[in-house]
């Protein structure tokens, strides 16, 4: 490889790093937080237990270990079906059996 190869694969590496890092602090400044337990099967944002790569992999609703960004102060104050409420830490309840 010679040094113009490698210092374009360096710059590309850094620059996808960066973009990655990106995400997350977007959702944060835009006014949002992770809420655990609010998300519909398959739509998660991300967090999903072990088995699952990401986002859209939760397998049951309002599973417990998976989240979703909601305006920052509502997660705690969400009503869902069953008597359950969302949380800003992960919740042991409806995660499906591996």
């Amino acid at each position: 490889m010679n040094r113009r190869s490698a210092n374009i694969a360096l710059a590309s590496s850094l620059l996808a790093a960066f973009a990655l890092m990106s995400v997350p602090a977007t959702a944060q400044d835009s006014g949002k937080e992770k809420c655990f337990g609010v998300a519909l099967k398959g739509q998660n944002d991300c967090a999903a237990g072990a088995g699952t790569t990401c986002a859209g992999t939760s397998k049951v609703d309002y599973q417990g270990n998976a989240w979703k960004y909601v305006p920052k102060g509502t997660c705690t104050t969400m009503k869902l079906p069953g008597d359950r409420m969302g949380s800003l830490e992960a919740l042991a309840r409806d995660v499906p059996k591996a």
